[in-house]
């Protein structure tokens, strides 16, 4: 390799981390200013890894703005996860339900305390995220970001109702559901509004749905974690996750339905990869990018058991290598 060009690639390194840590600063104050963490002493304080998340999807200088709001995104849905999946009853969450459908802090007023301070931390940082981008580029994202919210809480609802019921879904009733409740719908939709690419006529497609990669992905997304989590979250008391699923159905070991996920896995690769493939404007380009590098960030996360949940020392290097160690000039 050519020494200059090492030299300038270990400059490039350090002036990128710089700006990292830069950003980790600002949603470190903001995420202290919540004090979620500290109400609601059950949920998982990940600020740093759901920043690496958000780092994964889109590390280049200019996609800043997202990579802020989307660790806010992140920080807010394993708030809401938490809820769901290991602290409320299943009647407060068909009200918390509501009350998100409703977008509407008056119509929290009845619910428990705890459910109220993480609605008013959902519907203030959002109406921020979206007033930011309104005086920057004078575009309204407030709609495309309500809709991602509530996709997911409707997803994490049908789970409870499963879980309460004792009810196993088919895998394919289960991945149905599950492609929303991973949260990929909520990287896309961040990734989306919140760029500099994005026009008022591309806002107006995104009305028509999601894209066929946004469900690719986030179905692969889920499958790795599954694969890498569910043997913890069945303990701590959750849903039957796509292993189980196929088990159950199917009478199989759980090494044989674990070899049936890792084939679709790779059949779901291919689909993410053909997207990929052809001529993209910038902005197609962007999306398609940030959709496939969650994927790689769940297969990099997830592939030695829950990188996340329970972060391991890997993780940890990862993060003080990538974050907090610059590379030492000569």
């Amino acid at each position: 390799m050519i020494p200059s060009l090492w030299e300038l690639a270990m400059l490039d390194f350090n002036l990128m981390q710089d700006l990292y840590k830069s950003e980790l600063k600002d949603v470190s104050r903001w995420w202290s200013s919540l004090r979620l963490y500290e109400k609601l002493p059950f949920i998982r304080d990940r600020l740093v890894e759901n920043y690496l998340w958000s780092l994964g999807g889109a590390f280049e200088p200019e996609n800043s703005s997202n990579r802020i709001a989307q660790t806010q995104a992140n920080c807010l849905v394993t708030t809401i996860d938490d809820i769901y999946d290991v602290y409320a009853s299943l009647n407060e969450l068909e009200a918390f339900t509501v009350a998100i459908e409703q977008w509407d802090i008056a119509a929290a007023e009845a619910l428990p305390e705890y459910m109220q301070i993480c609605l008013s931390a959902l519907f203030s940082t959002v109406e921020d995220q979206g007033h930011e981008v309104f005086k920057k580029k004078g575009l309204d994202i407030i709609p495309y970001l309500r809709r991602a919210w509530k996709d997911l809480c409707r997803a994490y609802l049908k789970e409870a109702r499963w879980y309460n019921n004792g009810y196993v879904p088919t895998l394919d009733e289960y991945l149905e559901n599950a492609w929303a409740s991973i949260s990929g719908h909520i990287v896309f939709s961040y990734a989306y509004c919140i760029n500099n690419y994005v026009t008022s006529d591309q806002l107006e497609k995104f009305l028509s749905g999601y894209p066929d990669i946004v469900r690719y992905s986030s179905i692969t997304f889920r499958l790795y974690n599954d694969m890498g989590t569910s043997i913890v979250e069945q303990e701590r008391g959750d849903i039957k996750k796509s292993v189980q699923c196929y088990m159950h159905h199917n009478g199989v070991t759980e090494s044989v339905a674990r070899k049936e996920i890792k084939e679709m896995i790779r059949k779901y690769w291919t689909l993410i990869n053909g997207e990929t493939l052809g001529n993209y404007c910038a902005f197609e380009k962007y999306l398609k990018n940030v959709a496939c590098n969650m994927t790689r960030m769940a297969q990099c996360n997830y592939q030695h058991g829950d990188g996340y949940g329970k972060p391991d020392r890997e993780t940890k290097d990862q993060i003080t290598s990538l974050l907090f160690d610059p590379i030492k000039l000569n």
